[in-house]
């Protein structure tokens, strides 16, 4: 049986992984809170608290499927840890810089977000609560390698409930960067930005996507499998 992703380590992947989430969400954050000027917190906390909800309902699938794939064989959440692990090494040389490979797995999710991104971009000149509640929502599905290599790891736990709460707590761990973007605040985007911050992030990721695959590889896992 794999070990469940600590909620710690979720937290930390968002926050370690703020510098691509300024990348993929702080141009629309900014955008919708400038869009509301005399409400410029109420903006980015609901645009941030949508993502979020995506996030959460996210982990809740794919730990449901996880879960499935666990009970047809064994074999099959080894090999999805294994991805988890190969995704963490893939994040971290991509925070780093050190390697942009990641960026060609999210093209695998175009065709989805091609669907959704013209109901996203409608809500984007709307002031009201609810419209920037369902943007946060609808920008949550954006093509995003950080979100994947996340979601890999609830996949490979395989517990539905768990997988909603992991979401939900990475979702919290990037928002400061992304509630930052919304509120103009350049002394945080400034040090997620750093390029030690950067390194610092990225050679922890490298080192748990490594340690990831070396406990699936190891004889005790084939002997249990």
């Amino acid at each position: 049986m794999t070990e469940p992703l600590s909620l710690l380590t979720a937290l930390l992947l968002g926050l370690f992984g703020a510098s691509h989430c300024l990348v993929m969400c702080g141009g629309v954050a900014a955008a919708a809170g400038q869009l509301d000027t005399q409400h410029r917190v109420r903006a980015s906390l609901l645009f941030n608290f949508g993502r979020i909800t995506s996030y959460t309902l996210a982990g809740l699938l794919v730990g449901s499927l996880g879960l499935w794939l666990s009970s047809l064989h064994d074999t099959l959440m080894l090999s999805l840890r294994s991805v988890a692990g190969v995704m963490l090494i893939l994040m971290g040389l991509y925070i780093t810089r050190w390697a942009l490979w990641l960026t060609r797995i999210e093209q695998f999710g175009q065709v989805f977000w091609r669907r959704i991104q013209p109901h996203a971009q409608k809500r984007l000149g709307r002031s009201d609560p609810t419209s920037q509640w369902i943007l946060g929502m609808l920008w949550g599905w954006l093509p995003c390698g950080l979100i994947y290599s996340t979601l890999s790891w609830v996949a490979a736990n395989g517990e539905p409930a768990m997988g909603a709460l992991t979401m939900f707590v990475f979702g919290l761990g990037t928002f400061p960067a992304i509630l930052s973007a919304g509120l103009a605040s350049a002394s945080v985007m400034n040090i997620i930005r750093h390029q030690w911050s950067r390194y610092i992030a990225g050679l922890l990721l490298i080192g748990y996507g490594c340690w990831t695959l070396a406990s699936v590889w190891q004889p005790a896992s084939f002997t249990a499998a």
